[in-house]
């Protein structure tokens, strides 16, 4: 059987999405809800209508076997998938595609690769899965180069051993998600980290852009989980000692996490592991207001329970998200455990929200071993939303509807004004560049010391000019997010679309660490120009 087909414009499969139907009657909601006649939903575009420039160098014949010029790959790989992304793409707009698409099978090739890239001045740019969001794996590199080749990992993407008494396993960092749980279960292990992407995202993917996970306390990063590395670089392999910790000055590993592919090429990883759930509990609680809700879960965070899942939902998103009345904020909590009944844990986290005005009906609370738990009401509604989210925002960029995040975090004590703030610059935005739009808030994370709320904006766009659009939104909702004090990027990584904004949050003395690290590690400046910090002489 073959395998199903991409989308080279869009998010994920192109079998998948909405039906025509559904789509119709999506776009009818939304032209209701905006006052609006109508909204034409244009066909997506067809991989005939591309017309790629040549590449701009020739390939090696020793790396012949490894690359590949066809059209559909190097649109593919042009881009990630943010909303940005895909209106360029639905716009068959690609004036910088890769010149090759690279598919090493070893570390070996890959360091062949490299080595092709830095004698040619050809940039080269790591790509794991595509899902970027953040303009991380796109191939508009800017000049100095002769070229750019895009590296996907994804024939490196077996677990290659495990440690079943250390609860570890080393892995090939081109895996998917799906691929390394399916390998993981007959031992009845998991990684535990499912980001929204984590159909299309890989395990190096993760690692280099510090990737949130879905659960929302405790283990909340990729960070928690890495015990090595290897990762292939310019100068070299570097490669860290697998240990369960270390105090010995600082942490290799910690200088390749986040570094998105600027100073090397992570192609193995020590992982930690978790024994798979057996039991499972959650709760709905209804809140009259969002502040009650944001006191109950700063409550939750600091109680020290830990729940695995603790999102807050402000009204309008529970409204549109999880079917509730729109009245209420709604908060969604649940446990999970591997070794032990969870009747405690949910019976306290009630308590604790009916102590803060939650409103948490019988039927509201489930207790399941067999993982139907957060499947059902709610949280139910509110998780196959969340997972086919990406694919209903490619449905509204056909009909011309702005659907943008942005997500950050900050501590408590200071949420209140940020929230309002940001609300405040955000809403001004929408009504500036598009006459109105609505903006709403869940938390996706919290901490002892404060939440990460993310952002979702809607609007009706002006077709032909939604990147103009886009990037005065872009620009007011982070100016706010870092003039009240928020960090540019609780999960999404920095890329290109988050640089200026990051250049200023990082610190001076820092930016010259990395400055050095990079000259040490790739001194040619060729793996993923423009993102982080640029180039020696660039």
């Amino acid at each position: 059987m073959s395998a199903r087909a991409l989308k080279f414009w869009g998010w994920g499969y192109e079998d998948a999405g909405p039906s025509a139907e559904a789509t119709a009657h999506i776009a009818a909601t939304l032209a209701s809800r905006f006052g609006l006649g109508g909204l034409e939903i244009d066909r997506p575009p067809r991989v005939e209508q591309l017309d790629l420039r040549a590449p701009r160098v020739p390939a090696p014949r020793a790396l012949q076997e490894i690359l590949t010029n066809d059209p559909h790959e190097r649109a593919r790989h042009s881009y990630g998938r943010s909303y940005r992304d895909v209106v360029r793409a639905f716009r068959c707009d690609f004036p910088e595609p890769p010149d090759w698409v690279a598919y090493p099978r070893s570390d070996d090739e890959v360091a062949r690769l490299l080595d092709w890239c830095a004698s040619t001045r050809l940039a080269a740019v790591p790509y794991g899965g595509g899902s970027s969001v953040v303009g991380g794996v796109e191939c508009a590199v800017g000049e100095g180069y002769t070229g750019a080749i895009s590296i996907d990992l994804g024939r490196l993407d077996r677990v290659l051993e495990l440690d079943r008494s250390s609860r570890a396993a080393r892995i090939q960092a081109g895996v998917l998600g799906p691929a390394l749980e399916d390998q993981l279960r007959p031992h009845g292990l998991t990684l535990r980290h499912f980001p929204q992407s984590f159909e299309f995202s890989s395990l190096g993917g993760w690692i280099a852009t510090r990737s949130g996970g879905h659960f929302a306390t405790r283990y909340t990063h990729i960070d928690d989980f890495v015990q090595a590395l290897r990762v292939v670089t310019p100068g070299g392999v570097v490669e860290s000692r697998r240990l369960p910790g270390s105090g010995a000055g600082p942490s290799p590993d910690r200088l390749f996490l986040g570094s998105e592919g600027i100073l090397g090429i992570i192609s193995e990883a020590w992982m930690r592991l978790q024994d798979r759930p057996r039991y499972r509990a959650n709760a709905s609680v209804s809140f009259g207001s969002f502040e009650a809700g944001v006191a109950a879960t700063r409550a939750l965070a600091q109680s020290g329970l830990e729940p695995a899942n603790c999102r807050l939902l402000d009204p309008l998103e529970a409204k549109t998200q999880a079917g509730a009345s729109g009245d209420d904020a709604v908060l969604l909590v649940a446990f999970e455990s591997a070794d032990h009944p969870l009747d405690a844990w949910i019976a306290r986290a009630v308590e604790l929200c009916r102590e803060h005005g939650g409103v948490v009906p019988e039927d509201a609370v489930r207790t399941r071993t067999d993982g139907a738990a957060s499947r059902e009401g709610a949280a139910g509604a509110w998780r196959g939303a969340f997972i086919g989210a990406p694919y209903l925002r490619d449905a509204m960029i056909a009909m011309g509807v702005f659907s943008e995040t942005f997500e950050s975090a900050i501590t408590w004590d200071r949420f209140e004004g940020f929230h309002a703030g940001v609300l405040a610059a955000v809403n001004d935005a929408l009504k500036q560049v598009f006459g109105q739009g609505s903006v709403t808030c869940r938390f996706t994370h919290v901490y002892p010391d404060g939440p990460a709320p993310y952002y979702t904006m809607i609007a009706p766009a002006h077709k032909g000019r939604e990147l103009e659009q886009w990037e005065e939104i872009k620009r007011a909702a982070s100016d706010a997010v870092l003039r009240l004090g928020g960090t540019i990027t609780h999960h999404h990584a920095v890329g290109r679309d988050h640089r200026e904004w990051y250049d200023r949050q990082r610190p001076e003395g820092f930016a010259r660490v990395l400055q050095a690290a990079k000259q040490a590690l790739d001194p040619a400046g060729v793996l993923n120009p423009g993102v982080l910090i640029d180039p020696l002489g660039a």
